[in-house]
């Protein structure tokens, strides 16, 4: 990811809009409502390893094997070495404190699409609306900044807390990839949705 900058807690300005330098230790990289965008950081290593450790939230990841703390930091020291993935952590605005983590994968400058991914791995979070904040808060940011023109995701056809969330932040159901992933000893069908800039131009998944 490019530099970022910090700001001071209470300072206010535009929603989505980059943060200005300032004096304390904050760093806001795009702000939403209730949360906003941050770099994932070294501190951050033992939260984001207990949560994708956790059964309830790896059963609904592509993600298999376990992940120790070398892991995982090799993880967060390889973000932002590849320019086709934007990675960010996920904070609620109230309090700072870090609920998930997100991303744009596989950018592709030519067809001007991406990958959306995300994770609330805090459960205290669960079913509060903050994951649809965040979906449109990260859709946002790749169509205002990175000027793309499509944004796609894959989710388990039973994660139906999830494809909840992306069809109120907009996302249209394109089709279905059949057994295509193995969980929980069964095969499981995969969805694909995806939002066009036209769509989120229009007004479909915001919340005015």
């Amino acid at each position: 990811m490019t530099q970022l900058r910090t700001i001071a807690c209470e300072q206010e300005r535009p929603r989505g809009q980059p943060a200005a330098a300032e004096a304390d230790e904050r760093i806001v990289f795009y702000e939403g409502d209730r949360i906003y965008l941050r770099p994932i950081e070294p501190a951050d290593e033992q939260k984001l390893r207990k949560w994708i450790n956790d059964p309830e939230i790896w059963q609904y990841l592509t993600h298999r094997p376990p992940v120790n703390a070398v892991r995982e930091r090799e993880f967060i020291e390889g973000v932002g070495r590849n320019l086709a993935d934007y990675c960010f952590g996920l904070v609620v605005r109230t309090g700072d404190r870090l609920i998930g983590s997100a991303g744009l994968h596989q950018i592709q400058p030519v067809n001007r699409s991406a990958v959306l991914g995300i994770m609330i791995g805090d459960k205290q979070y669960h079913g509060k609306g903050f994951g649809t904040e965040a979906v449109r808060l990260i859709v946002r940011y790749g169509f205002d900044e990175l000027n793309l023109n499509r944004l796609a995701l894959h989710v388990f056809a039973h994660n139906y807390r999830a494809i909840g969330c992306y069809q109120k932040a907009g996302f249209i159901h394109e089709g279905c990839q059949r057994q295509a992933l193995y969980r929980g000893g069964r095969y499981v069908d995969e969805y694909v949705f995806a939002i066009l800039r036209k769509d989120w131009e229009s007004g479909r998944g915001r919340r005015e």
